[in-house]
């Protein structure tokens, strides 16, 4: 039986989704390029993804980049959120917890 505790939290979680499901149909062309393609020679946002997909299964909820390092969130299916960080040039991961 699921107390109020946790019915916040499903609650809380799913207007998080919606919130990030929405924000993710807001891109241009310019930013899938950069998904797909890296110019500089590093990997693309999609094989940041992947790889942090191959630490922790679940939902991502974001991804960033700051100077050679992509940072990914990850939902789990158990309802933890997971930060990866990829190098941007190799695809190593750099921390993931």
């Amino acid at each position: 039986m699921i107390n109020k505790w946790q019915q916040a939290l499903l609650v809380m979680l799913c207007v998080i989704a919606a919130i990030t499901d929405t924000a993710a149909g807001r891109h241009n062309a310019a930013s899938e390029r950069n998904r797909v393609e890296n110019p500089a020679g590093g990997i693309s946002e999609q094989r940041a993804i992947a790889i942090a997909q191959q630490h922790f299964r679940g939902r991502v909820l974001a991804i960033s980049q700051v100077d050679r390092l992509y940072r990914i969130k990850i939902l789990s299916d158990q309802g933890s959120i997971h930060t990866v960080l990829i190098n941007a040039l190799d695809g190593s991961v750099v921390s993931a917890h």
